[in-house]
This record gives structure tokens, C-alpha cells and sequence, in this order.
């Protein structure tokens, strides 16, 4: 058992792939001893040859086993396929669906550490790498050395101990060279590795922000950029593949003094008549059978060695640790308590400090402040995107912590400032708030937010295709197929952040409209920058610096020389200026 977990970690495996691994691994070992048989069989052939006792029996001996041998060799053949391949094929699948559900489970404070190419690399490069290393090096790499340790074994006892030396003393010392080198090499695959995600990341953002850099006429210097990262690559490229060919050659070198050393030894002995020519024949033969597939086992360890690195990516993001809880809300209302939260992201810096306020249901509670005050991170908190460093948050009396993410989102609608949309049509987009929906709820929806005014002048209407994350509309548009879909979905909370932010002024007037009746008995938190968004919320927030800097109704703000009131005056004065 301790064997299958320590397969579990050190490859990435699920509990049946480290067990096929293991019987893989004896399947080629098996094969590689039949394989040996014909040398056994053609031995004691040439012995009876030489020595004159070929009888008829004999014979059919040969003949038989000869017959015997190509069964096995075939059969023991077609378990290591099965064992090998299409067990590992399997385990790849089940690899990556793993990991899909792992990533959708974790908490997005994960997120906020990687970036999309290093975990699309970890989903499909990783994963490609340790296939290819199940399927191919590994198991081929431990029945070798098994197989050749219990043939050395056994001639060691049969035949002559200084000719077993003499032919199988280069294979351990090979095996040495290759291990010394496993600190270098992996240090060499990792900043191969770190050089990779850096041009991904730049051929990334050069194909999302072109139309920017070509109005800023930076295209020449970016790409300039982008071809160094492309350089590195390279340069690291070759210097990896140049690092562990110095020790595989070097290796493979010393495997090729082990023929010397056997034909020397050999040759000394047979002419002191201490070793027949057949003995020294069969060793001859033995080496020459076996030194080249030992030199293609080294060069799969030391690539298995470099495949370490992918291991270790993919048994990190398998051992993170997940938010889980019960899968059964027992919540009294939808009220949304912060309770002295403090929260830090993965710099330790204090993002929000001894922040409490309560979001009341059938209230509009509104989180105002300048930028950087921490409103995003509350409505994500209240959401379980992440989980508090201090305090609490409750939903209706029950700690969100303890409540399983998936179970809690059940219950919220939420309209991010960022929208996130798929190349499908609008129907699709907007159903995403509810999946089975009829197309009469959709459109219903869509009618809510107000959506109507530009699908009827789409060519398909709802059916239409809206390109990748939206491309075909307007960032105004794009907001509103989300906004529609948290009306599909009329989960008993609504989080806005800043979902009027891309709407003119007459469209945020229809939203705001069709909003206050979503709300009813509803509990809303929305954050935003422009007052007249807020203007008829029941409870302001006002955060600064990450703390609750003053709290009240929009009359009590304004009562006082407050922050929101000083805030409300200035986007007056703003919204009269001209040109």
C-alpha cells in the first residue's frame, strides 16, 4: 500500500494507475526474461553440437521449446501492450479530468497565483509529459533493471563470477553517472519550463491586446519583446538537451568499455583453459544483446528524471487544498453578516481590516470608496470565492466557511465588472444563469435587461453567435447579456460589482428599473463608483483603505460633512463640466 502512494505522488497518479503502474512494470519484466529464452535455448543447442549428444529427442526438445518460447514471447508481448499502453491511456484521461475537477473545486485565491498558460500547460503539457513517461520510459526502465539483475544473479551462480563482473560491472557505474546528474538536470527543466510560460504568456497578450499596441504604434517594440522570450526559449532549449547528453553519452560510453572488459577477461580466461569458447561466445553475445537496450534504458532515466518537474507541477495542484463544507444550507433569511474580517491575499498584506456590517435582505446594501478600498474583495468574500483570514461571514446565521462553495452559489446571482461570455449564441450566453431554462424564460430574461433593443438587430436574433468572450458586441451589450443572466437565474441574492459601469445613461435607467423589482425580499450588495447608481440604496458602505470608514442610509451620509456626501458633490461637479 505504501508502494501505491508513493506512486501517487511521485507521478501524479490516481490509486489504480500507480497499481497498473506496478503491473506494468512486472509485465516488461517478464518479457524481458522471455526475450532471453532463445539465447538459453541456442546455448545448450550449440553445446549439443559441440559436444556430439544432438540426439532425436533432443531434437524435438529444440524444436518444441523453440515453438513454446515464440507463444510466450508472444503473449507475454501482448499483456505488456495492454499493461503498459492503453492502461496508461486510460489513467491520462482520468489524469486530466482529475485535475478539471480539482481546479474547479479550489479556492480562487489559487487562481490569483497562476495565470492561464502555466495551468493550461499543467492540464495538457504535464499531463502529455507523464503519459508519455508511464507508457514508455518508466515501466521499460524498471524491468530492465530488474530483469537484468536477476539474469546477472543467475549467471553469477551458473557460470563463471569473474565473467558476470567482467560483463555486468558498467551498468550500475552507468546508472551513477545518470543520478549524480538529477539536481542539475531538473534545475535546467525547470527554468526551461519558467522560459516557456514567459513566451506563452507574452504570445498571449500580443494576440489580446493588438489592437492597442497597433494604436499606440508599439508593435515593433513589443514584438521585439516577444522575440527575446522566444530567444530564451531556445537558448535553454539547448542548453538542457546539451546538459543531459554529456551524461547519457558519457554512459553510454562506459557501457561500451563493458564489451572490452568482457572480451579481455574473456579471452585471459578461455586461454587458461578456466572457460570453454562456448562460455566466452555466450557472453559475447550476451553483452552485445544487452548493452544497446541498456543504453536506451538510461537515456528514459535520465528523461524520467527531467519528467520530475511536471510531477511535481501536477502533484502540487493535486494536494492543494480544496474549500469544502456541508452540501446542506440550514440558513435562517438571506441576511449577510461581516463580522470583524480581516482578510490578506498571498502577499500578506492587509487588504481589509476589522471590517462588520450587516447586507439585509430585501435591502440594497452599497459598497462605495476609492479604488483599492476593498469593495471587489467583500462581495468575493461573501461569496466564498475566498475564505477570511479573521473573523467571520454569515448567510442567515450560518458561517459560509462551513458550507460547501458550490452548495452556497446555489443561492447567489452575480454580475461581475469583467463579463465573461462564450463564442455560442445569445441564447446560450444567457442560459448559462440556469441551465434547462425554456427559450421563453431566456428571452424574458434578456427583456429584463433590457437586451431586446440590440438582439433584434443581430442577423439570427437570439440564435446568433457572438464570437469569442463577446467579440461581435459592445461592452454595454456584454454587460447586459450578464446582467440577463442573473435575472434567469433569481437566486435569493444579487452581488453587482460595478454592473451598470459600460450602460449609457438611459440604459442604466431600464436596469436600475427592472433591478428594483428582481430585489424584492432580496438581498442585494452592489458596489459602485457613480452615486446616481446608489442613489436608492437602503445601506451604504463606505471602505477606505480596507477599513469601514462610515456606514448608513444615503439621508444620514448626507446629513454630515461624509465621505459619500464629498463623494456625491464631486461627481456633480464632474458630470457639469464641458469642453
Amino acid at each position: 500500500m505504501k508502494m501505491v502512494e508513493r506512486l501517487q505522488h511521485k507521478y501524479a497518479l490516481s490509486k489504480q494507475g500507480a497499481k497498473d503502474m506496478i503491473r506494468a512494470c512486472i509485465s516488461v519484466t517478464i518479457t524481458n526474461i522471455v526475450l532471453m529464452m532463445p539465447a538459453g535455448i541456442l546455448y545448450c543447442l550449440i553445446k549439443d553440437l559441440l559436444e556430439g549428444t544432438l540426439t532425436k529427442d533432443r531434437t524435438t526438445f529444440y524444436v518444441i521449446g523453440s515453438a513454446i518460447v515464440i507463444i510466450l514471447i508472444a503473449v507475454t508481448n501482448f499483456i505488456q501492450y495492454n499493461a503498459t499502453f492503453l492502461t496508461t491511456y486510460r489513467e491520462s484521461g482520468v489524469r486530466r479530468t482529475t485535475i478539471a475537477e480539482k481546479l474547479r473545486k479550489l479556492p480562487l485565491s489559487y487562481f490569483g497565483k497562476k495565470n492561464i498558460a502555466d495551468l493550461t500547460t499543467n492540464i495538457m503539457g504535464d499531463c502529455a509529459q507523464i503519459e508519455t513517461a508511464s507508457s514508455h520510459w518508466i515501466p521499460e526502465l524498471i524491468g530492465a533493471v530488474i530483469s537484468v539483475s536477476l539474469v546477472g544473479i543467475s549467471l553469477f551462480f551458473v557460470f563463471d563470477w569473474r565473467m558476470v563482473l567482467a560483463s555486468f560491472w558498467v551498468i550500475p557505474v552507468a546508472f551513477i553517472i545518470i543520478i549524480t546528474c538529477s539536481g542539475a538536470e531538473k534545475n535546467a527543466v525547470r527554468k526551461n519550463s519558467a522560459v516557456k510560460l514567459t513566451m506563452s504568456d507574452g504570445i498571449q497578450e500580443c494576440l489580446e491586446s493588438v489592437r492597442d499596441l497597433r494604436a499606440n504604434n508599439a508593435q515593433d517594440r513589443y514584438m521585439d519583446e516577444l522575440e527575446g522570450k522566444i530567444r530564451n526559449v531556445e537558448k535553454e532549449a539547448l542548453y538542457t538537451e546539451l546538459k543531459m547528453a554529456v551524461y547519457v553519452n558519457s554512459s553510454a560510453i562506459i557501457l561500451k568499455i563493458g564489451i572490452g572488459t568482457t572480451a579481455v577477461v574473456g579471452g585471459a580466461l578461455f586461454a587458461k583453459g578456466e572457460i570453454t569458447i562456448l562460455t566466452f561466445f555466450m557472453f559475447l553475445m550476451l553483452v552485445a544483446r544487452l548493452y544497446d537496450p541498456m543504453q536506451i534504458t538510461l537515456q528514459n532515466f535520465a528523461a524520467i528524471i527531467a519528467c520530475g518537474v511536471q510531477c511535481e507541477r501536477l502533484d502540487e495542484v493535486l494536494s492543494t487544498k480544496t474549500q469544502t463544507g456541508s452540501e446542506e444550507l440550514k440558513n435562517k433569511g438571506y441576511d449577510i453578516v461581516f463580522d470583524h474580517v480581516g482578510f490578506k491575499y498571498s502577499d500578506d498584506t492587509d487588504v481589509l481590516k476589522d471590517v462588520s456590517f450587516t447586507a439585509k435582505q430585501g435591502q440594497v446594501t452599497a459598497l462605495i470608496g476609492p479604488s483599492g478600498g476593498g469593495k471587489t474583495t467583500i462581495s468575493r468574500l461573501a461569496a466564498r470565492f475566498w475564505d477570511v483570514n479573521e473573523g467571520r461571514i454569515t448567510l442567515g446565521g450560518e458561517d459560509i466557511s462551513k458550507i460547501d462553495p458550490e452548495t452556497l452559489l446555489k443561492n447567489y446571482s452575480i454580475v461581475f465588472q469583467d463579463v465573461t461570455l462564450f463564442n455560442n449564441s445569445v441564447k446560450e450566453n444567457i442560459r448559462i444563469g440556469k441551465s434547462g431554462a425554456t427559450d421563453e424564460e431566456v428571452m424574458e430574461a434578456a427583456r429584463l435587461a433590457n437586451c431586446e433593443e440590440f438582439v433584434d438587430l443581430l442577423p439570427d436574433k437570439y440564435d446568433t453567435y457572438i464570437g469569442e468572450n463577446g467579440s461581435e458586441l459592445s461592452g454595454g451589450e456584454r454587460q447586459r447579456i450578464s446582467i440577463a443572466r442573473a435575472f434567469l437565474k433569481d437566486a435569493p441574492i444579487i452581488l453587482l460589482d460595478e454592473a451598470t459601469a459600460s450602460l449609457d445613461a438611459e440604459n442604466e435607467t431600464a436596469i436600475q428599473e427592472a433591478l428594483s423589482r428582481l430585489i424584492k425580499n432580496k438581498t442585494v450588495m452592489i458596489i459602485a463608483h457613480r452615486m446616481r447608481t446608489i442613489a436608492n440604496a437602503d445601506h451604504i458602505v463606505v471602505l477606505k483603505d480596507g477599513v469601514v470608514a462610515e456606514q448608513g442610509s444615503p439621508k444620514f451620509l448626507n446629513g454630515y460633512d461624509s465621505i459619500y456626501s464629498r463623494m456625491t458633490k464631486q461627481q456633480l461637479i464632474s458630470q457639469e463640466w464641458k469642453m
